[in-house]
């Protein structure tokens, strides 16, 4: 998108740096992963933005709607959990499928 290259940036940043904590910490047992969500239904998402605009950034994700914070939470709430023990140096992509 236009105008997003800083943004962009430091997401690449964030992504890199999740790998490569993930390597450096796995011998103590800890785990490193970073979440990647999409447009999601907040204030900070929706302020300013026209409801054309809101609908065709929509229209691009392919399970039809805006995430939730609630989407969110819980992908946050399986990572801190005993259950992704095994599970590091991921980005995991919160986005409905957008690509």
């Amino acid at each position: 998108m236009p105008a997003y290259g800083v943004y962009a940036a430091t997401k690449a940043a964030v992504e890199t740096m999740t790998h490569i904590a993930a390597k450096e910490l796995a011998a103590r047992n800890i785990t490193i992963n970073a979440v990647a969500p999409g447009p999601v239904a907040t204030e900070l998402f929706l302020d300013g933005k026209s409801e054309e605009l809101v609908d065709r950034l929509t229209s691009m994700i392919p399970a039809g709607r805006l995430g939730e914070p609630d989407d969110i939470a819980d992908v946050v709430s399986f990572l801190v959990s005993p259950a992704a023990r095994y599970v590091t140096g991921q980005v995991l992509r919160v986005n409905g499928g957008l690509v």
